[in-house]
């Protein structure tokens, strides 16, 4: 606990939480800078499991003081197919940050994650906190995806994948899937999930026999692309996000 003047008490945080959330780094590199001895408060060296008060307390890295906060910001972006769902790559591909403008990036970084080839509804925020918050199971957000798909599958097939099939060790947790259209090669389909393991709707579509074509995420529970194009963003309205951080219930 720290103490203001005046005796008002107020509560301290853990250092690697005020540094992520002053949009510097990530909470794992912001540990492994205080344990590398570079962070101080009021000029004395912390360590890991150290407490400061930001409003009361003078932190800096390597000297440099620690920057004041952006407003929280939650961003909507259609991700086009071929960008990274990261804030860096080291290989030098496109990054989902490229497509925000530089004064709107510090902080800036993805809720989960689109594969490269994937394309659709993606969040973006400066909130560690609310990354935490959005990626928790009790939340459980919906997420629907529309994908194009090889070939025709059964009923049976689709059937299957509302059950759930085992990836991992483990079962998918229901499924809500359906056709929306079919040609000769391909059929579309909608798909619900409440859980985001690795490329899961490509591994169960390849399970099935019907390698996926196209995958479009077109909502992230009520937050839906509507208009707005590939390669674009939006903020996302006080409505929508009450609504994302509302648990599921």
């Amino acid at each position: 606990m720290a103490e203001r003047t005046g005796g008002e008490t107020v509560k301290a945080e853990r250092l690697q939480k005020l540094i992520a959330a002053a949009g510097v780094c990530s909470r794992r590199h912001a540990e492994e800078l205080l344990r590398a001895g570079r962070v101080k408060v009021n000029d004395r060296m912390a360590q890991l499991g150290d407490r400061a008060e930001p409003g009361l307390d003078r932190i800096t890295i390597d000297g440099t003081p620690l920057p004041a906060n952006d407003p929280p910001r939650l961003l909507l972006l259609n991700k086009p197919r071929g960008v990274i769902s990261s804030c860096q790559d080291p290989q030098g591909r496109p990054i989902v940050l490229d497509l925000v403008p530089k004064h709107l990036r510090r902080g800036l970084h993805p809720v989960g994650r689109l594969d490269a080839e994937s394309r659709g509804a993606l969040l973006l925020t400066n909130q560690g906190e609310l990354t935490l918050q959005l990626t928790h199971p009790r939340y459980s957000h919906a997420k629907t995806y529309r994908v194009w798909v090889q070939g025709r599958p059964s009923h049976g097939a689709l059937e299957h994948w509302r059950r759930g099939l085992r990836l991992d060790q483990r079962l998918t947790q229901p499924a809500e899937v359906r056709e929306l259209h079919h040609n000769a090669n391909r059929t579309l389909l909608e798909v619900v999930l409440r859980e985001g393991r690795n490329r899961q709707i490509r591994r169960v579509a390849e399970l099935l026999g019907h390698p996926v074509l196209d995958l479009q995420r077109t909502a992230i529970a009520t937050v839906v692309l509507g208009s707005l194009q590939e390669g674009r963003w939006r903020e996302l309205t006080e409505g929508e996000w009450r609504a994302l951080t509302r648990p599921s219930r």
